[in-house]
């Protein structure tokens, strides 16, 4: 405990009462003898960058609280090793004082904990991994130009359940009149060998453009009906204050 109080650059003491508030996991035990390794020393200096940032204790055991509960069995993703996939997303890896410098102000174990339970967030040891490296920065442009995280949040909640829609009729569809046949081949065998499977990520590959291309011109022809319908709304209305102000006089 005095090794590791010492590399941290706090007293004992401290390291006692973060012990006692559950800030750092247990250390292992042989006997008498409690050890300590880098992953509490990392825990310590996450500890010492937030406090800095104007984090309170209270709210950080909140945060470690949140980022424990975010944990995933890598044991969950080892049945679709060598499957193909269509999301072309990179995820980034920050830590937790990291994070809070993208979002200043708005970490909130509130906010953390929505980013969790929708999946923009997984917790790997130290480390926090975020989906996507576009929706980090599109979430960060967002709350730089005045919108509150929690309402960015919010609404990535509810576009999820929309693109799902959008994800399960496309699915139905290639599934159905495209993959069919590739997949009635491995039905009656142990499973897909790599040959088949190379052959079902090809055409994945070349589905994938198309989906993204109908999306994007469906999403652009709504945008601007919305737009439209937005701006309208405002003209008709400033109008109508004008003339009941003009009545008025």
């Amino acid at each position: 405990m005095g090794e590791l109080a010492d590399k941290a650059g706090i007293t004992v003491r401290t390291l006692r009462f973060y012990r006692e508030r559950k800030l750092i996991p247990p250390p292992r035990r042989e006997g008498r003898i409690a050890w300590y390794n880098d992953h509490h020393l990392a825990r310590l200096r996450t500890i010492a960058a937030l406090l800095e940032r104007g984090h309170t204790l209270g709210g950080i055991a909140e945060l470690m609280t949140a980022f424990e509960s975010g944990r995933r069995d890598v044991g969950e993703l080892l049945g679709l090793d060598g499957m193909p996939t269509w999301s072309e997303e990179t995820p980034v890896r920050l830590t937790p004082e990291a994070l809070a410098d993208y979002f200043e102000g708005e970490v909130t174990p509130e906010n953390l904990s929505a980013s969790l339970d929708i999946g923009y967030l997984r917790v790997d040891g130290d480390e926090i991994v975020h989906i996507s490296r576009r929706l980090l920065d599109a979430s960060q442009t967002l709350v730089e130009r005045g919108v509150p995280l929690a309402a960015v949040l919010a609404a990535g909640r509810e576009l999820r359940g929309h693109v799902d829609a959008i994800a399960e009729t496309f699915t139905a569809v290639l599934c159905t009149h495209v993959l069919a046949d590739l997949m009635a081949e491995g039905a009656d065998g142990p499973g897909p060998d790599a040959e088949h499977t190379a052959r079902i990520s090809e055409t994945v590959e070349r589905l994938r453009p198309l989906a993204k291309a109908v999306v994007d011109a469906e999403l652009s022809m709504a945008m601007d009906r919305r737009m439209r319908e937005g701006v309208e709304a405002w003209l008709r209305e400033r109008a109508d204050g004008e003339g009941a102000g003009a009545d008025g006089q």
